[in-house]
């Protein structure tokens, strides 16, 4: 029987960082990769009012051919559930990976919405679209068995970086990602990352938004691009990134060290190179 006692364990009000709004994609529960007590430690010391979960959160893919659902998996939802309790509004828009869940789109149950896409207005007054991304990826809506190809790719990369960077912590070497090498250094990657965010600006300038935020493609960014703002969430596989609104209405993108605790905010509209 799974333990659900730990997610009770809260720090000092102290060390807590409270913000207007926190976006998060891409945890990924249910693989190995998933970083689930990296987000927990985060999900202790960032609070907000509203949280919106922006696709991929539990890994129906992965879970198909066999489940993995260890303690921190469990606590994670244990931990959503708990904010929930204490008054947080949480916005839940499904990803290609839980995609049944898109079935109860339009459902509220208790706290939680689940919504195909929404918008979330800022502090600041501007309109931001909120969808996963997924539908603006050509390879996940017409050739399906290519994007399971290319997950169980990207499946073998992480398994091949684990065991690299054991031996590169052994020799006092810091983390290399092979995924994210090729990710950022492989041209036709660099061109669908461009042509997705391209899409997603164009959905936002459709709708009549200002900006927009999406997960997707584990990879966070913050950018102007002409009269939108593109932000990426990142993930909780590889870059434990995640997107916050200020109170005063900047966001930032957060980077958790896994390894430290350590949280890096990123403020400017630079691109953010994940798992660098």
């Amino acid at each position: 029987m799974l333990d659900t006692r730990r997610e009770e364990e809260e720090p000092s009000d102290a060390g807590v960082q409270r913000y207007r709004a926190l976006f998060i994609s891409d945890i990924h529960l249910g693989t190995k990769a998933c970083q689930a007590e990296a987000f927990l430690d985060f999900l202790k010391t960032h609070k907000a009012p509203k949280i919106y979960l922006v696709g991929d959160i539990v890994d129906f893919w992965r879970i198909r051919r066999g489940v993995y659902w260890p303690q921190p998996h469990n606590d994670v939802l244990q931990k959503l559930l708990r904010e929930v309790r204490k008054g947080t509004d949480l916005v839940y828009i499904p990803g290609n990976h839980d995609e049944a869940m898109r079935e109860y789109c339009g459902s509220q149950f208790g706290g939680i919405a689940i919504e195909r896409q929404t918008v979330h207005t800022g502090a600041d007054g501007r309109r931001y679209l909120i969808m996963h991304g997924d539908e603006f990826d050509v390879v996940v809506r017409y050739a399906k068995w290519l994007a399971f190809l290319g997950d169980w790719g990207y499946v073998t990369a992480l398994w091949f970086n684990t065991h690299l960077n054991a031996v590169r912590r052994w020799f006092g070497m810091p983390y290399w990602s092979l995924s994210a090498y090729l990710k950022y250094k492989v041209k036709r990657a660099v061109n669908f990352i461009g042509e997705f965010e391209h899409a997603l600006v164009q959905e936002a300038r459709r709708s009549g938004a200002q900006g927009v935020i999406c997960g997707h493609i584990h990879h966070a960014a913050m950018r102007q691009v002409e009269d939108v703002v593109y932000i990426n969430t990142g993930d909780w596989v590889e870059s434990c990134t995640a997107v916050v609104e200020t109170e005063e209405g900047v966001f930032q993108i957060i980077r958790w060290n896994p390894h430290t605790g350590v949280r890096e905010p990123e403020t400017s509209s630079k691109e953010l190179e994940a798992a660098a």
